[in-house]
């Protein structure tokens, strides 16, 4: 077993800004930047991710957000702060920081941020979400935001975004 991670190489990098047209249906993809200032933060992304649907004039369709790293997950709740604190605290009673992993082991790992505990905590939330669109907005419950996990900060985080579908008449 190495003690390197396998990169992943694209053939082409992924573009900043992606657009296509087809008859009446519309994609349209690009990279946002979140920078954070805690190594645990919550971000609520909900205005912007409703603010990139709005101005693409799509009526029926699906927006999908994806995180571009290992430790940095997206996921769907409330945004209060009592809720927000008890998330915080949930992660890390679930994944102790100060746990022996074998991924900040210099033995085992080249890893050099001692993220373990990271990369733990960002399995149980996951990488992405795809939203429904319809009526030009997205579809969200009363109470339901959108939210990024920061949890390897502070860091500048690439996340890209991506619309799907038809335009409004």
């Amino acid at each position: 077993m190495s003690k390197s991670s396998t990169v992943t190489v694209r053939e082409k990098p992924v573009q900043d800004v992606a657009f296509a047209t087809v008859g009446g249906l519309t994609v349209h993809g690009e990279t946002i930047v979140v920078s954070t200032d805690q190594r645990i933060e919550l971000v609520d992304l909900t205005n912007k991710v409703m603010d990139f649907v709005r101005q693409f004039n799509i009526h029926e369709g699906l927006v999908s957000l994806w995180s571009m790293h290992t430790t940095c997950t997206l996921f769907i709740n409330e945004f209060q702060s009592a809720l927000l604190s008890d998330i915080k605290h949930f992660l890390e009673e679930l994944v102790a920081r100060d746990a022996e992993y074998m991924h900040n082991n210099p033995e085992h790992s080249d890893c050099d941020r001692m993220n373990a505990d990271s990369h733990l905590r960002a399995m149980l939330l996951g990488h992405s979400l795809t939203l429904q669109v319809s009526g030009g907005e997205v579809v969200l419950g009363q109470w339901q935001r959108i939210l990024m996990a920061e949890l390897d900060g502070p860091r500048a985080r690439s996340l890209r975004i991506q619309i799907l579908g038809v335009s409004g008449t």
